[in-house]
C-alpha cells in the first residue's frame, strides 16, 4: 500500500501544480511621434518634417509564465544605439522589476523617422537630444503600461507565406563585371542594380517569404496583441518631409481593425517586427521597369494588406495554449570596429580637398570620405548583444544588426526549437551584418561605416545564439 499512496502523493502535487500554472499577457501603445520640424533620416541627407502622415509607436507586450516575465517593445525608427536601449530597459527595470536581459527591444527600421543616434549618424557618444530623451521615457511607459494591463491569457504561434514582396536586392552582373565602391575598390555585388538592368546575373543571396507571428487572446477569446515578423527592409514611397511608420504601422493599425474589438479596453495592439531582411526590399529588378508605378503609400497598404490576410488566414487554424514555459538567455560579444586605414584616411583627404561640383558620383565619394574620417576616431572594439527568448517550442533570436537573410536562415538552423523567430536591429543599432561570403562580394551593405564591425563578426554570433538557445532548452526539458 505504501508505495501505491506515494503514487498517488505525487500525482496529486502534479496535478496541483498544474493547476496553479497561470499564463497572463498585457500589451500596450505608446506614441513616440516627433514635433513637426524634427529631422528625418533614413537616406544620405536629413530632411525637416513637414507633415505627420501616421504617427509613429513604441508597441509593448508582456507575458508571464507565473514564474518568468518577458518583454517586447517594438519602435518605429530606423535604428538606434545601445545606449537607448539601455537607458529605456533601466527605466522599465526600475519600475517593474524586470530583469534586463528579459527586455528585448527592437527598431522596425522605417526610413522615415528622426533619428535616434544624436546628429551624426558615425559621431559617438554624444549627449542625448530632446527627441532621445523622450522616446527612452515613451518605450518604457509602454512597457509599464503592458505590464499595468496583463490579464489571464493564452498564446499561439504560426507561419504563413507571403512570397510577392521580397526580392534580394544585391545582384551579380554578366560576365564577373564589376563596380567601384566610393572608396575606389572594385567589388561584385551591386545593390538596387537599376542603372545596371541589362546586365543582371542573378541575386547575390536567397529571400525568406515566411511570415510568423504570435497571438494572444484572453481566456475569454478576445484578441490581446499580435506580433508578427516578416523579412522586408522596408517599403518607402513616402512624400518628402512626411513621418510614417512605413508599412510596419499599416499592419498594426489593420491588424487592430480587423482583429481587436470595437470600444475594448484595454485596447488590442497590433506589432510587426523586423526579420533578417537587410538585403532584401519589395522591387523586383528580375522585371525591372515592367510593373505599374506606385502612388506615395500605395505600395505600403498593399504589402500590409497581404501580410495581415495571410497571418489572419493562418492564425485561425493555430491552438492558443493556456500555458508555457518562459526563458530568456542573453551574451555581450566584444567585437573589433572596422576603422580606416591610413592609406584610406589619407584618399578621403584628398576626395574632399578637390570637390568636383554638380558630380553624383563626387557627393558619394564625399559623404563616405567623411564619414570614414569620423571611423578612424571609432575605439577599437564595441559591444554586440545577441539575445534569445523561449515561448514554449519557439524560439526568439535578436541581433543588434541588420542581418543578411543567409545568415537568419543560419540561426534557424542551429536553433534546436521546432520554429524560430529572427529579429534585427534588437538591444542597438550597428549597422548591416553581412556574411564573410557577402563581403566578399562587397556592395554598399558591406562598405565601411555602414557595416561597422570585422568581417568574421557573423559565424561567431551565430554561434553565440546557438549557445543561448541550447542552453534554454536544456533548462526547459529539466523542468519538465
Amino acid at each position: 500500500m505504501r508505495p501505491l499512496f506515494f503514487l498517488c502523493l505525487i500525482a496529486s502535487n502534479l496535478f496541483a501544480a498544474e493547476a496553479k500554472r497561470v499564463f497572463r499577457a498585457g500589451a500596450a501603445t505608446s506614441n513616440i511621434t516627433p514635433k513637426l520640424g524634427t529631422p528625418l533620416i533614413g537616406g544620405f541627407n536629413p530632411r525637416g518634417s513637414t507633415h505627420i502622415h501616421d504617427d509613429l509607436n513604441a508597441r509593448c507586450l508582456v507575458l508571464d509564465d507565473g514564474e518568468t516575465k518577458l518583454a517586447f517593445a517594438i519602435v518605429d525608427n530606423v535604428q538606434f544605439p545601445r545606449e537607448i536601449h539601455d537607458g529605456a530597459k533601466e527605466l522599465i527595470h526600475r519600475a517593474t522589476g524586470l530583469p534586463k536581459q528579459n527586455i528585448l527591444i527592437a527598431a522596425t527600421h522605417t526610413h522615415s523617422a528622426p533619428s535616434l543616434r544624436g546628429p551624426s549618424y558615425t559621431v559617438l557618444g554624444e549627449p542625448w537630444d530632446d527627441y532621445q530623451k523622450f522616446v527612452v521615457q515613451r518605450i518604457a511607459d509602454g512597457v509599464q503600461r503592458a505590464f499595468n494591463q496583463m490579464e489571464r491569457a493564452r498564446i499561439g504561434w504560426g507561419v504563413g507565406e507571403v512570397p510577392d514582396h521580397v526580392f534580394n536586392r544585391r545582384w551579380l552582373l554578366k560576365g564577373g563585371q564589376k563596380v567601384t565602391n566610393p572608396f575606389g575598390d572594385e567589388e561584385t555585388a551591386v545593390m538596387n542594380p537599376g542603372r545596371y538592368v541589362k546586365q543582371l546575373l542573378k541575386p547575390a543571396g536567397p529571400v525568406n517569404s515566411a511570415v510568423y507571428f504570435i497571438s494572444l487572446e484572453a481566456t475569454d477569446g478576445r484578441p490581446i496583441a499580435l506580433l508578427g515578423n516578416y523579412w522586408l527592409h522596408y517599403v518607402g514611397r513616402t512624400m518628402t518631409g512626411h513621418v510614417s511608420a512605413d508599412y510596419f504601422g499599416i499592419f498594426s493599425e489593420r491588424m487592430k481593425e480587423l482583429l481587436g474589438h470595437p470600444g475594448q479596453d484595454p485596447p488590442f495592439v497590433g506589432m510587426l517586427s523586423n526579420g533578417a531582411s537587410a538585403d532584401i526590399n519589395n522591387n523586383d529588378y528580375a522585371n525591372y521597369g515592367k510593373q505599374r508605378r506606385y502612388e506615395p503609400y500605395e505600395k505600403m497598404r498593399e504589402v500590409a494588406e497581404d501580410v495581415v490576410q495571410e497571418v489572419l488566414r493562418v492564425r485561425k487554424s493555430i491552438k492558443h495554449r493556456d500555458w508555457v514555459k518562459l526563458g530568456a538567455a542573453q551574451s555581450d560579444l566584444t567585437l573589433k570596429r572596422r576603422r580606416p586605414s591610413p592609406e584610406l584616411i589619407a584618399r578621403c583627404r584628398r576626395v574632399l580637398a578637390n570637390p568636383i561640383p554638380d558630380s553624383k558620383d563626387y557627393q558619394r565619394e564625399a559623404i563616405f570620405a567623411r564619414r570614414a574620417l569620423d571611423a578612424a576616431k571609432w575605439p577599437e572594439t564595441t559591444k554586440a548583444l545577441a539575445q534569445t527568448f523561449r515561448i514554449g517550442d519557439l524560439g526568439i533570436a535578436s541581433l543588434p544588426f541588420e542581418i543578411f537573410t543567409e545568415i537568419g536562415f543560419e540561426i534557424q538552423k542551429r536553433s534546436p526549437f521546432k520554429e524560430t523567430i529572427v529579429i534585427e536591429l534588437g538591444n542597438g543599432g550597428l549597422g548591416y551584418l553581412p556574411s564573410p561570403r557577402q563581403h566578399e562580394l562587397g556592395g554598399y551593405e558591406t562598405w565601411l561605416t555602414v557595416s561597422s564591425v570585422e568581417k568574421d563578426a557573423s559565424p561567431k554570433l551565430v554561434d553565440t545564439l546557438s549557445e543561448l538557445f541550447s542552453t534554454l532548452k536544456t533548462r526547459r526539458d529539466e523542468s519538465n
